[in-house]
């Protein structure tokens, strides 16, 4: 049985982490059997979550996780797409995963806020002394990438106004249908988006983007269809209107 190891629960949705999230999504899809547990990004193949383990194969980031299983059990999570459909697919999720997905935590890190109530507790448990230290040192280290990759350059309202960008395409690109390249089901992408734009729209933290995204209402019914399908126990209706 695949091993998935994942952050846990928290900041208001079933996984902390939207990777985890797209990972474990794909996994329903595919219809396999794994187990979850919680994981270390010290013992992660590439030093980041999630990563699995099936067979002893150990696999790390949930591009090639993904790949791995399509792989090995035959299985197409773009399965009725055409050619030109599944390039669509790709570079809507390279938008999410290497745009959005910086804005995102530009928000969830950056915000000083956000980042005492969210990121900052997960050394709570850690000696007393030490704490501060691996707070700050974690807050550098995510603030040198965001900075790396461009977003952390700019005003924090020219990335409110970039991550508009990317919310008004995905609005466009899914219009009225139920998901975001097909009407009757779900395809690798939509784990992808739900997972990042859950993420945004965790009542948990509060950001510009989260309520940019929030004035979407196709966006904000698609993540909660796609929610209650595949964490249908997760109280996210009852969080969202709270």
């Amino acid at each position: 049985m695949i091993t998935l190891f994942a952050t846990g629960a928290g900041f208001g949705l079933p996984e902390i982490s939207p990777y985890v999230t797209k990972t474990e999504v794909q996994l329903m899809m595919a219809g396999l059997d794994y187990r979850k547990t919680v994981g270390s990004r010290e013992t992660a193949p590439k030093g980041q979550l999630p990563w699995i383990e099936d067979a002893a194969q150990a696999i790390g980031d949930s591009t090639f996780i993904r790949a791995h299983i399509e792989q090995k059990y035959s299985v197409d999570l773009d399965a009725g797409l055409t050619g030109k459909e599944r390039a669509q697919a790709w570079a809507i999720e390279r938008m999410i995963e290497n745009h959005l997905g910086w804005i995102s935590s530009y928000f969830r890190f950056l915000e000083p806020a956000n980042f005492a109530k969210g990121p900052a507790r997960w050394f709570d448990q850690a000696p007393e002394h030490l704490r501060e230290g691996l707070r700050q040192g974690l807050l550098e280290a995510v603030a040198a990438n965001i900075r790396a990759v461009g977003v952390g350059r700019h005003l924090r309202e020219e990335v409110v106004w970039l991550g508009g960008l990317s919310l008004r395409s995905l609005d466009e690109l899914l219009e009225d249908k139920t998901y975001l390249m097909r009407d009757t089901h779900p395809v690798g992408v939509d784990a992808v988006a739900f997972a990042m734009l859950a993420a945004i729209m965790t009542p948990f933290f509060d950001s510009p983007l989260r309520r940019e995204a929030e004035g979407y209402p196709r966006l904000v019914a698609y993540v909660g269809r796609m929610m209650s399908q595949f964490y249908p126990a997760h109280p996210w209706g009852m969080r969202q209107a709270a």
